[in-house]
């Protein structure tokens, strides 16, 4: 039976550039681990972990050799699970099963990436042939966008589902991006602006895409004896999940993520469910991945997710379910092309009472979902359940 021992993210920090053509990216990795010690009051050599994954320069399977060295670490324990944008949500799992089992006390999770200074074309990009699926998907030309606007017209053909409900997940979004001072897009658009912009894959407009952005995020996952040392304010984490959502030979169901699997997961460990989330951080690539994250998760029935956000129910202080308070990756953020970091050092900011003013919503629970790869064919989905310190 797993071991029951709390174990808290004591540091946060997320690089406030959005475009470092003058650092390389093992840079940004230093300066964020940096930021996140500095947060939680620790020295680097405290750290006994170390968690990162896709660093494109070096190729994943080295990632944290090359990273490790280069930061000077010392690690007993190491972990390169890449799930794409939901590897970081998923690193915090694994760093607090390996603090469990007593393999380590301090775990660092960096992550750190230069797509738009490297002109990378992440969405519409052609990419090269690397995997046997490769062979049956990547020869027709699909792209990334490509196979999110394919689940997003098959969701509209199962569920009814508007394009003006999905721009309602972008309009939300950039509500809360205009206080963001290190936000891309800081200024608010309406659903009607979303619907103007350029269909770039039908149904997704230009506005329904995420940002390209430069940067990076770390974490630290300390255990109950480091945190009783510590003076900073703690976030538990309580619960996680994890599932990967695959085509299952041809018989794939592009209107749902396998976040209905790693959600049911998290809840289960935290011995909560839905109606207790006060704040949800979710995966935001497209809108369309908000919008069927928000149904598997079980914020409502399959099929309402459109019905669900309108009306303001994502917006904060006062929505429903205010989510990506920091403008997330549709508007501030998507470090790398994986968003999952910043998803849960927003949680840890709104459960700290960090978050901006305006956006600052009283949370006691939060949930930080990600998502990595393509809802179109093969993803891997993560969920973290977390608490606050005083709730």
């Amino acid at each position: 039976m797993a071991s029951e021992e709390p174990v808290y993210i004591a540091g946060a920090y997320e690089h406030p550039t959005r475009e470092a053509p003058d650092k390389s990216t093992m840079q940004l990795h230093a300066e964020v681990a940096k930021g996140a010690l500095e947060d939680a009051g620790l020295e680097k050599d405290d750290v006994d972990a170390y968690f990162t994954a896709g660093v494109p320069e070096h190729g994943s399977g080295l990632s944290p050799l090359v990273a490790a060295d280069y930061l000077g670490l010392d690690p007993s324990y190491a972990d390169t699970t890449d799930y794409g944008g939901s590897s970081y949500v998923s690193h915090v799992g694994h760093a607090a099963s390996a603090i469990r089992d007593g393999k380590c006390d301090v775990a660092l999770i960096t992550l750190a990436g230069r797509p738009r200074s490297r002109g990378q074309a992440t969405g519409s990009g052609v990419r090269g042939l690397q995997t046997m699926q490769d062979s049956f998907e990547r020869v027709y030309g699909v792209t990334n966008v490509t196979m999110y606007g394919m689940a997003a017209q098959r969701h509209m053909h199962e569920h009814g589902t508007t394009s003006a409900q999905l721009a309602e997940i972008r309009a939300a979004a950039s509500h809360h991006a205009q206080y963001n001072e290190h936000a891309m897009y800081q200024e608010p658009v309406s659903v009607e602006d979303v619907l103007e912009s350029r269909v770039v894959a039908d149904p997704l407009h230009l506005l329904d895409c995420c940002v390209i952005s430069d940067g990076g995020g770390a974490l630290l996952v300390v255990s109950e004896d480091v945190r009783s040392t510590l003076e900073r304010s703690c976030v538990e984490v309580l619960g996680h999940g994890e599932a990967i959502g695959h085509q299952d030979a041809g018989r794939i169901d592009l209107s749902k993520t396998a976040a209905d699997q790693s959600g049911a997961r998290a809840f289960e460990e935290a011995g909560l469910g839905p109606e207790h989330v006060d704040y949800a951080s979710i995966y935001d690539s497209f809108t369309i991945t908000v919008l069927e994250a928000l149904e598997d998760l079980g914020f409502c029935a399959k099929g309402d997710g459109g019905k669900f956000v309108e009306g303001g129910t994502l917006r904060a202080p006062d929505g429903e379910l205010p989510f990506n308070t920091d403008g997330g990756g549709l508007c501030s953020n998507h470090p790398a092309n994986r968003g999952g970091m910043t998803k849960v050092i927003e949680a840890v900011r709104q459960l700290r009472g960090e978050a901006t003013d305006e956006v600052q919503v009283d949370a006691d629970v939060a949930l930080a979902h990600g998502t990595g790869g393509s809802i179109g064919t093969r993803h891997g989905a993560a969920t973290l359940v977390l608490g606050g310190e005083d709730r």
